[in-house]
């Protein structure tokens, strides 16, 4: 693993993977008191801007799509659910595209593991003071 691959999850912060693990709807769409989103809402945005990204480091698009939603709602469980797996879908896509770069895909990739592991930051946070952070493997 490369140290790009490293900062899109897993080594600049707690594992994406341990962070979702034994997610439930009902906890990640508990209210926070003081917190302007749920922790499924801080999920939603982290799929939405990694897709947008992924699809520019890749080639598919060439320019930021400017109708993204940057902070979607979360509708129901089955939503969430798809979220999960698109999230964990991206992290494996994100690793692959690190592995051999283009200087394009690379700048692209090292704002997306910034921006990231804010958000991933957020999560850990979030799940701790919900209390349902994830058991030690």
């Amino acid at each position: 693993m490369n140290l790009l691959q490293g900062a899109l999850g897993g080594t600049s912060f707690p594992d994406p993977e341990r962070l979702l693990a034994d997610l439930s709807w009902q906890d990640a769409s508990r209210p926070v008191p003081g917190v302007p989103y749920t922790l499924a809402e801080v999920l939603a945005h982290l799929a939405g801007t990694a897709r947008a990204s992924l699809d520019l480091a890749a080639g598919r698009a060439e320019e930021w799509p400017g109708d993204l939603d940057l902070w979607p709602g979360v509708r129901d469980e089955a939503h969430f659910r798809t979220l999960l797996t698109e999230l964990r879908l991206g992290l494996t896509e994100a690793r692959a595209l690190a592995d051999s770069p283009s200087d394009r895909a690379r700048d692209i990739l090292t704002d997306l593991a910034a921006h990231s592991a804010y958000h991933w930051g957020q999560v850990a946070l979030l799940r701790r003071v919900l209390g349902v952070w994830p058991e030690s493997e």
